[in-house]
């Protein structure tokens, strides 16, 4: 079998890779005024600028052939057939099907069509919300419901809280949503002090119903409202649940046809477009959530159709494996120019950490070369007073995404022109940077001695060539943000097939889980803590204790 780092286009990087010792941006630019333009690409009403890279047409076109040799476009298409591409757990990839709207046939590997159970499931969606936002589902008392707690863990958390926090300005009016993911007593405990259970609709997320953290805090959250006057007999009224285990959600006191589904072939990171987006829908209303979906959908289209030089997905998950493989680069850095994004880079994190934080190729074998950069980043221009200086200035380079709207949602005053002109001068400057030269004259004018004008310019001067994305929208909509999220989910998916490893299973998380449980029994005995490692035991006596 032939490795990725056998490959010929892989040679013909490294080769390449050379050149850039002596690569300038700033000079790029000044060579060649059609640079911007040619490495630009626009789809599902996105722009993505891509022009302020390390990176020249040819190398593009290496990149490209390189994809295509290591079979990113049968891959691609396997997953989109349904295909069980998640090898270690013989499983179909298929959260692209949620949010199909065209095709009324797409079979899992066992050969069942999920189409007419997606639909199914819309269906039950858009008239449970209605339901709710028209005052037909009540509480038990008859009373409308006012507020909806949203318990999960990981991608049934995350997705629909990022979700919901940009689509803010969609919001249905009457109706507030709190999410509660960390089975911190804390966590609960402050969103049950804002609640009416009287007026409050819970809806959990767990495929299986036992997920330690969702199972623990809508147990409490139970308790609380039987205690706070709910009966017991009405807790069907309250409660809601998306899950694969229907036998378990009615044993718990909920009714059956209150039970949304959820299946193995779509991974939780991967799940805001399945029921597991029932809170999106509730807070924004279904027709925007089906606006969501649409989004994701014309993404989903751009990214099997469009070939590979102008497939936004394909190019951004190229640059991630040219920084991390060619210029060895540990991390990027996504940057959100909207306060209503601000929780993406934390999305995103997710994504691709959990799915491509990987030491082994789909075939069990140890991998040679680095995979899985560190995701981090925040909201601008919060940052700009921050960690951007370790951008502008550290002895590593750290690629970045610029994420701006064009049109604000609250458009106060030139609070947005300021907002943009950060924004764009940021990848201005990451670009460029400053050279001594331009240091000295910058100080030239302060009436500064000379050894103290030289002194101060070395600490003024900024390398530049640092790599950055911008990518713009005309307004951050539910489907510019369905795009947005498909996009990275794409991104993701590219670095993974490269790589050759799989993007769909998640065993260190799994074993995380499994010692928690046998440490939580070890907390919970009465017996002298014994049967872990001596530093857990340790720990565990303290806890016991209740002090150090």
């Amino acid at each position: 079998m032939t490795t990725l780092t056998q490959l010929s286009t892989w040679q013909q990087l490294q080769q390449q890779r050379t050149s850039y010792d002596k690569f300038s941006l700033r000079a790029s630019f000044t060579a060649d005024p059609g640079r911007a333009a040619r490495m630009s690409i626009k789809a599902a009403q996105l722009k993505l600028d891509f022009s302020k890279n390390l990176l020249t047409d040819d190398t593009l076109t290496t990149l490209c052939q390189l994809a295509r040799e290591a079979g990113l476009e049968p891959l691609r298409d396997a997953m989109f057939n349904g295909e069980a591409i998640n090898n270690t757990e013989g499983r179909a990839v298929l959260h692209t099907a949620l949010r199909n709207s065209q095709r009324s046939h797409i079979e899992t590997e066992t050969g069942s069509n999920v189409v007419p159970e997606i639909s199914a499931t819309l269906a039950k969606m858009k008239q449970f919300v209605a339901d709710v936002h028209q005052g037909v589902l009540t509480g038990y008392s008859n009373k409308a419901f006012t507020d909806i707690i949203a318990i999960g863990i990981g991608g049934s958390f995350l997705g629909p809280k990022v979700a919901t926090e940009a689509l803010r300005p969609y919001a249905q009016a009457g109706i507030k949503l709190h999410f509660v993911a960390n089975v911190d007593g804390t966590s609960l405990a402050e969103k049950l002090k804002r609640i009416d259970p009287e007026t409050t609709l819970v809806v959990m997320s767990s495929k299986s119903f036992s997920t330690q953290e969702t199972i623990t805090n809508t147990q409490s959250a139970r308790d609380h409202f039987i205690a706070n006057g709910v009966p017991i007999e009405a807790i069907g009224d309250h409660f809601v649940a998306i899950s694969s285990n229907v036998a378990a959600a009615v044993e718990f006191g909920m009714k059956a046809e209150n039970v949304f589904p959820m299946w193995d072939w779509v991974g939780g990171r991967y799940s805001l477009w399945s029921a597991i987006g029932l809170p999106i829908a509730l807070a924004v209303g279904f027709d925007h959530f089906e606006q969501l979906l649409r989004g994701a959908e014309a993404m989903d289209k751009h990214f099997c159709e469009a070939p590979l030089e102008q497939n936004m997905p394909a190019i951004m998950g190229l640059l991630s494996l040219w920084y991390s493989n060619f210029f060895g680069t540990q991390s990027q850095v996504l940057l959100s120019y909207d306060h209503y994004l601000r929780g993406l880079p934390a999305y995103v994190q997710q994504l691709d950490m959990e799915s491509n934080g990987k030491s082994v190729d789909k075939e069990g074998n140890p991998i040679e070369y680095h995979t899985g950069p560190v995701i981090w980043g925040g909201e601008g221009t919060n940052g700009q007073h921050a960690y951007h200086q370790l951008l502008h200035q550290g002895t590593g380079i750290i690629p970045a995404d610029f994420i701006l709207p064009l049109q604000s949602h609250n458009p106060i005053a030139g609070h947005h022109n300021m907002l943009a002109a950060n924004c764009f001068g940021q990848t201005q400057a990451l670009m460029q940077g400053k050279t001594l030269a331009e240091a000295r004259a910058e100080l030239a004018g302060q009436g500064l001695a000379e050894e103290e004008l030289e002194r101060l310019a070395r600490h003024k001067v900024m390398p530049g060539n640092r790599p950055s994305n911008t990518l713009l929208m005309d307004k951050l909509t539910p489907f510019t943000l369905g795009s947005l999220i498909a996009l990275y989910e794409h991104r993701t998916f590219v670095q993974g097939a490269l790589w050759g490893i799989n993007s769909f299973d998640q065993w260190g998380v799994e074993l995380g889980k499994a010692l928690g449980n046998g440490v939580l029994a070890e907390i919970e005995a009465k017996t002298q803590p014994n049967q872990l490692d001596e530093s857990t035991n340790l720990l565990v006596a303290a806890l016991r204790q209740g002090h150090i």
